[in-house]
């Protein structure tokens, strides 16, 4: 009977042993046996030779604002709407630290930037450096005088997080890494990213390379609403490139560094990062219902804290935001124009209306009101507000769009009056 005894109470004491995960309702929880996150650490990308160091808590950090309901085991987070930009909760958001190879994000930004502009295309070749060859940290062993395009190099940056690639094309788009960082700071700048500095662009730790959470979040909401194509890259699990150098033609493996690409279903993007001072970050993007988050994590102690923060996040988000969207989906009127040459002008919405909803509302109570101005006085530019509709839930005004001329109408001259008399004669 003692024997019994004692294997039930060593049963009790090995369960408590394990943590228990409460997820909100109606979400999915990312479910890792032992060994696969075993795995993923031993997996675990680094940035720098140091990242096997165990640094201790950053000096000075605070406990922060837990989000309602969750646990978040980093000391900073935090939880965004992708199309609206709301935060959904925060942890110590604002606190600066260094961001390791989350800061790629940016430089992708800066990519993008410049095959919009049309200054460079997937299709051109990229001459490797000496020094972006000189590189350290994850990379994909490029060699001094190696080729590439540009588009290989995006992919070993999305999916490999390779530092040397940065440096090839940063100096292929701005003639050197620092005049590149430079434009990675004004394009922060742009974005209202107060608490950012950049000094590289790759995200080795440096003397001043610091940003916030906060920050991290608004680079990674531009970047995938002005090039979701960006997805294509950062959802690559693994894919071979090729290496053609004087000592001939090689294959090299790239395997994606964030693992939620593999064990998160909603996933679709986006960076991750780690080195001994950044200790283990991660901006993970998600889209479900067409609600698309995006979890920041900044400092866990360890990957598997990092990728189960950033899923608490994203699950939370997931109960709790509901969007309302509306695309221009109603008819318009046209509106009248006095001393035009047109009677009247069609109009359209000037931007879609989107609206988050976090506390259970129901949204299919969301009711419009469309006001439109008696008329309007030539000459009308197109643009110019005619109208506006206002979005109500309850009868309290949750936003509206302003109603604008979808053409131009000019003002009518002594001809056009004289045919319109004319016109009316013949009647």
């Amino acid at each position: 009977m003692k024997i019994w005894l004692a294997l039930y109470l060593s049963g009790v004491l090995a369960l408590n042993q394990f943590p228990v995960c409460v997820t909100p309702q109606n979400t999915s929880c990312l479910q890792m046996e032992q060994s696969e996150t075993d795995r993923l650490v031993k997996q675990e990308e680094t940035d720098q030779t140091n990242v096997g160091e165990q640094p201790g808590e950053q000096p000075g950090a605070q406990p922060g604002m837990q989000p309602e309901g969750i646990e978040i085991g980093a000391p900073s987070a935090l939880l965004m709407e992708a199309s609206t930009g709301e935060i959904v909760c925060e942890k110590n958001a604002d606190e600066e630290r260094p961001p390791a190879s989350v800061t790629k994000v940016m430089t992708l930004l800066l990519i993008f930037d410049a095959l919009e502009d049309g200054k460079i295309s997937l299709t051109d070749e990229v001459t490797t450096s000496e020094y972006a060859a000189s590189m350290g940290g994850s990379q994909v062993f490029l060699e001094t005088g190696e080729k590439q395009t540009v588009e290989t190099l995006i992919k070993c940056i999305a999916v490999a997080s390779a530092n040397d690639a940065c440096v090839a094309l940063g100096e292929y788009i701005a003639g050197s890494e620092q005049e590149f960082v430079a434009r990675m700071n004004e394009r922060a700048k742009g974005l209202g990213m107060e608490h950012t500095h950049f000094v590289n662009c790759n995200g080795l730790d440096a003397e001043g390379h610091l940003t916030t959470a906060r920050d991290i979040a608004l680079m990674s909401r531009e970047l995938i609403n002005r090039y979701p194509q960006v997805h294509e890259y950062s959802m690559i699990w693994m894919e071979n490139i090729t290496h053609n150098t004087a000592k001939g033609s090689s294959e090299f493996g790239l395997s994606n560094t964030n693992k939620l690409v593999r064990q998160y279903e909603y996933t679709t993007g986006l960076k991750t990062g780690s080195t001994g001072e950044a200790k283990f970050c991660i901006s993970a993007t998600a889209k479900k219902n067409e609600v698309e988050l995006i979890a920041v994590i900044m400092a866990a102690p360890d990957p598997k804290t990092r990728f189960q923060d950033a899923v608490t996040l994203l699950n939370y988000g997931f109960g709790k935001c509901q969007l309302y969207r509306d695309a221009g989906s109603q008819k318009l009127k046209t509106v009248p124009v006095t001393g035009g040459k047109k009677e009247q002008t069609t109009c359209i919405y000037e931007s879609d209306f989107t609206h988050l909803f976090t506390k259970g509302e129901d949204i299919s109570k969301v009711t419009s009101k469309i006001t439109y101005k008696e008329s309007v006085k030539a000459p009308v530019k197109k643009g110019m507000q005619v109208g506006t509709i206002r979005y109500l839930l309850d009868g309290t005004e949750i936003g509206n769009v302003k109603l604008v001329a979808d053409e131009e109408v000019k003002r009518a001259d002594f001809m056009d009056y004289l045919k319109k008399l004319a016109d009316r004669a013949a009647l």
